[in-house]
């Protein structure tokens, strides 16, 4: 039987959590009082401004009840606005406060450090066959010819 910290998926999921982790512990070291989803939730704001809370939570790979708490958050401590939209009326368009904004300014230059020390040691060959790796993952997870072929290869 095979080990299961020695399969893909373990450790795949493991290193999600664990970059999680030293993200969240370089948000606070940099004095930062926002969370990584929180950190995502802002990015989504601002790369899709017209988004719903529900686009929102589709994004950043949260359920709709998780995204409502982070908004919630992120109005409280005035990272974020809220207007009705003016075409949906169960919708709301958000915006980022001054405070949001200065907020991602500032990550936006130290983000790509959290990642170059994630990634040290690593070639850029390694990053762009993991990147294909993933891809090809989710190609195949998600879709349904892909999982059809796979089952009659092992029928036969």
């Amino acid at each position: 039987m095979e080990m299961l910290n020695n399969t893909f998926f373990y450790n795949l999921e493991k290193t999600v959590k664990v970059y999680r982790q030293f993200f969240q512990g370089q948000l606070k070291e940099n004095g930062f009082d926002i969370t990584l989803d929180q950190w995502l939730t802002l990015k989504m704001i601002v790369e899709y401004p017209n988004a719903s809370q529900n686009e929102i939570a589709e994004k950043v790979f949260k359920d709709k009840a998780s995204v409502a708490r982070i908004v919630e958050l992120l109005l409280k401590n005035d990272y974020i606005s809220k207007t009705p939209h003016p075409n949906h009326i169960k919708k709301s368009l958000f915006k980022l406060t001054n405070k949001g904004l200065e907020t991602l300014t500032r990550l936006d230059i130290l983000v790509p450090s959290f990642r170059k020390i994630a990634l040290a040691d690593t070639s850029e060959e390694l990053i762009i066959i993991t990147l294909n790796l993933l891809q090809n993952v989710q190609y195949n997870c998600q879709n349904k010819d892909a999982k059809k072929s796979y089952e009659r290869k092992m029928i036969s």
